[in-house]
Parts: C-alpha cells; sequence; structure tokens
C-alpha cells in the first residue's frame, strides 16, 4: 500500500485539491494547471523554480486563505481540479478503446534514467528523457504502464557560466521532502523494504512513488538504514565506472525491480527492457516462476514469450559487457537457482564474435526477449548488421530487430505559444491526431509574420 505525504497542513480544505495535484506530474504538461499555482503567487513559483511541491511548502498561510476566497481563483482552480480528477477515473482512452482492457495487460517498463521534470533531478540523457515521454504517452492514452527505476540523489549537475567566463558545474541533490513523490508503504504502514534475492552479502532496498498522470513510476532505493554503509550508495548516482559497483546496480535494478513489482502485487505482466541496463529482470521473473512450480524451460519460455527489448546505442562500447569473474562473484549463489550450471549461465550472455570479452547485456537481452526494437529505420540497419551473427541461418532483411522510431510527448514539449497558434490554424483536435502527416500540411497556413 502507500499514501500520499500529509504534506500541506496548511492548506485551506476549498483548495485542498492543490496537494492532490501538486503530488502529481500531470499538472507539468497541462499549462492551465500549471497557471493555477502561478496565480496564487508569481514570485513563489518562479523562486520555486516551477516546483508545486516545493512552492506548497513555501507559501505562508495568509496566501492560501487569500486564494481559497478569490472567485476568479476559484472558478480557474475548479476547472482544473475537475479535469484532472475526471482523467484520473476515467477507463476510457485510445488503448481500452483500440486494444484491450487496461486491466488485462499491465506493462512493467524498466529503465535506468528517467527524465521527467526539473523538480524531480535525476540524472538522464536521450534515453532517459525517451523513457519520461514513454509514461507520460502512455498516461494520455490510457497505456496500463508500471515504471521501474532508480533513485538517484546524487550526480545531477548545474551548469553555470562564473564571473570571469568559465563554466562551472554544480551538483544538485534531491530533496526527498521538496518533490513529487511518497514512500510505498508495507501492511503495517511502515516503509516497505525488499531484499534482494539470493545475492549475498544481502542488499535491501527502499522503494517510492511517483504518479505521473495514470501511471505509477515506482523508484528503488538503496540509501536505507538495513544496508550496510557500501551498498547505501548503490543508488546514489548513474553510471558509475567502477565495474563492480555498475554491476551491483544493475543487479539491484533488474532483479531488485522484479521483486519490488511483485511486493506490490504485479507478478504477470508484459516485460519492457530500455536498453540492457534492467536486463536481469528476465532472470528474477524466472527463478520466480521455478520457485513456484514451473519447470525450468518452461519458465524461461514463458518468460521470453512476454519480454519486449529496445536497443539504443549503435556503438559497441555503449553496451555493458561484464567480466565472467565479477558475474561469477555475485551469481555463484543464484544461477542453480534457474536450474543452470555455470557455463549455461555465462552463455546466456556470450557475445560470440568475442566470446573471452565478458557477459554481454545486450546479447542476453536479445536471446532472452521475444520482441528487440530500435529506435529508427536507420538504427535498425546498424543494429541487425551489429547483432546478425545471433541469427547466423537468417537473411539480413528477416532478422528480428524492428525499429519503431523515436517521438516526444508533445504536450511537454510544445511552448503555449506555438500551441495557440496551431489551435488557431490546425483546427480544434490536431493534438489528438497529431500523428497524421496530413495535420502538419496545414502548417503551411501559417501567416509567417505570426510564426
Amino acid at each position: 500500500m502507500d499514501i500520499l505525504d500529509a504534506r500541506y497542513p496548511d492548506l485551506p480544505e476549498r483548495i485542498a485539491g492543490l496537494g492532490e495535484l501538486a503530488c502529481n506530474l500531470w499538472w507539468s504538461w497541462h499549462p492551465q494547471a500549471r497557471d493555477l499555482f502561478r496565480m496564487i503567487d508569481s514570485a513563489t513559483w518562479k523562486q520555486s523554480t516551477h516546483n508545486p511541491v516545493k512552492m506548497l511548502h513555501d507559501l505562508d498561510k495568509a496566501a492560501l486563505e487569500s486564494a481559497a476566497q478569490n472567485p476568479h481563483f476559484l472558478r480557474h482552480y475548479d476547472s482544473v481540479v475537475a479535469r484532472f480528477r475526471s482523467e484520473m477515473r476515467s477507463l476510457g482512452g485510445w488503448f481500452p478503446n483500440h486494444v484491450q482492457s487496461p486491466s488485462n495487460l499491465p506493462i512493467a517498463y524498466f529503465s535506468a534514467e528517467f527524465g521527467l521534470h526539473h523538480s524531480l533531478p535525476f540524472y538522464a540523457g536521450g534515453l532517459g528523457f525517451l523513457a519520461g515521454d514513454f509514461l507520460k504517452e502512455s498516461s494520455d492514452l490510457s497505456v496500463p504502464v508500471v515504471g521501474v527505476g532508480f533513485m538517484y540523489p546524487g550526480g545531477y549537475l548545474r551548469q553555470r557560466i562564473s564571473p570571469d567566463g568559465w563554466q562551472s558545474s554544480e551538483s544538485q541533490f534531491l530533496d526527498k521532502d521538496q518533490a513529487p513523490i511518497s514512500r510505498v508503504l508495507d501492511q503495517d504502514g511502515k516503509p516497505l523494504v525488499i531484499r534482494v534475492p539470493v545475492i549475498e552479502p544481502p542488499i535491501y532496498v527502499g522503494v517510492w512513488k511517483l504518479r505521473i498522470g495514470k501511471v505509477h513510476l515506482y523508484l528503488i532505493d538503496t540509501d536505507i538504514e538495513a544496508n550496510d554503509p557500501w551498498n547505501r550508495s548503490i543508488s546514489a548516482r548513474l553510471y558509475v565506472g567502477d565495474a563492480d559497483q555498475r554491476l551491483r546496480q544493475e543487479i539491484v535494478l533488474g532483479i531488485g525491480g522484479a521483486r519490488v513489482l511483485a511486493a506490490i502485487g504485479i507478478k504477470n505482466c508484459v516485460l519492457h527492457l530500455n536498453e540492457g541496463h534492467p536486463a536481469f529482470a528476465v532472470l528474477e521473473r524466472i527463478r520466480m516462476l521455478i520457485e513456484g512450480g514451473m519447470g525450468c524451460k518452461c519458465a524461461a519460455d514463458r518468460v521470453r514469450s512476454t519480454t519486449v527489448f529496445t536497443t539504443h546505442t549503435p556503438v559497441p562500447a555503449g553496451h555493458d559487457v561484464f567480466p565472467f569473474h565479477l558475474m561469477e562473484k555475485y551469481f555463484n549463489s543464484y544461477f542453480p537457482s534457474l536450474g543452470l550450471d555455470r557455463d549455461e549461465f555465462f552463455q546466456m550472455g556470450i557475445d560470440p564474435r568475442h566470446p573471452g570479452a565478458g557477459f554481454n547485456m545486450t546479447a542476453f537481452a536479445l536471446r532472452m526477449s521475444a520482441y528487440h526494437n530500435c529506435v529508427s529505420r536507420r538504427h535498425q540497419e546498424v543494429a541487425r548488421e551489429m547483432w546478425r551473427h545471433l541469427w547466423p541461418d537468417l537473411p539480413a532483411d528477416r532478422l528480428p530487430i524492428d525499429h519503431v522510431t523515436n517521438g516526444v510527448h508533445l504536450p511537454t514539449w510544445i511552448d503555449s505559444r506555438m500551441e495557440k497558434l496551431f489551435n488557431r490554424y490546425l483546427g480544434p483536435h490536431w493534438l489528438e491526431d497529431h500523428d497524421d502527416p496530413l495535420i502538419w500540411q496545414l502548417v503551411d497556413d501559417i501567416p509567417d509574420s505570426e510564426l
């Protein structure tokens, strides 16, 4: 179970929905919701760097009482909160209307990065902003996705230019009390703590929940008292250089993430791996099925048939390869629970071109997933050439690596002035139909002076 923190004791009951709205990133891609917070106090909104959780913490009670008695503000408030609550309750949307009931097909989307909003300063590059947009679009389309990632309190840099003209990087750390996240609690109302199974010495994780419209993102946190000091830093920052620590990160993300989903009741789902970093989730799903009585081969086939893998990087250096001695250090008590011996286990991650290099996470993910996609048509051509040796008997045009071209979550990235311009010239439904090429031919009708 989980609850929203009782963070806003000074909120008048008449506008109590502001607390609910602040703790769901839905507001971040709806201009009317952003305007709602700006209307209360534009200076505080700016000082909070557009973080409504921080803003509501910083506002004095008088400003909130004034807003609760302002008829103009209340009309705007009632409209925004009604729309928000209606969307959150709605069971309709593109996915249930065109595919099937969301309750029948949960999709667990694992990613090492999620770029969402600057009120959540987790490090993220292009992979992470794609993942963040994926969750936002899933909410808009009512796709039944649940995200799994890491809580990174450090590693995020704010770049500044010093008075003498030099660029400097200042570390920015996540303040959990002023971020739109809440702890996931167990049945006794205590913070949920999960042990990463089989791995020795033991590693424990806490869990935080982030609401992104209708979608929930669960963030794994190793900075908890149950862990030894050297394990508390596993989730501190992304992409550390040390191979041992990086392997431990990917064990916690994949295996620990799978256990987190099981603990909150999500057991039968499609697994979507965003790059190879979380691919160990495959192993834990297999292990849990075997633990439940299924045969080893049947368990592996079941998991493979319900796993999707998206690869991003077109260069060999971008694929994680872990030395065999490190893999044995952490998995020597794990692979017997899969019904495998050491060599069978290592074989799952060997790249036939470089068999002695180590355990290749991309080769492993490709072998253990039924569907693979790249992020553009050109990338598909490159990836098929890179990995054709995994299917030596198939011609190049039949290799099972598809492509789905990267997109963006348009409401997040479009400027409000451009949105108003498109509303006038592309028609009132252009946003819903923005994947129709005919819509964009109307851009030619926009006068150059207005553009």
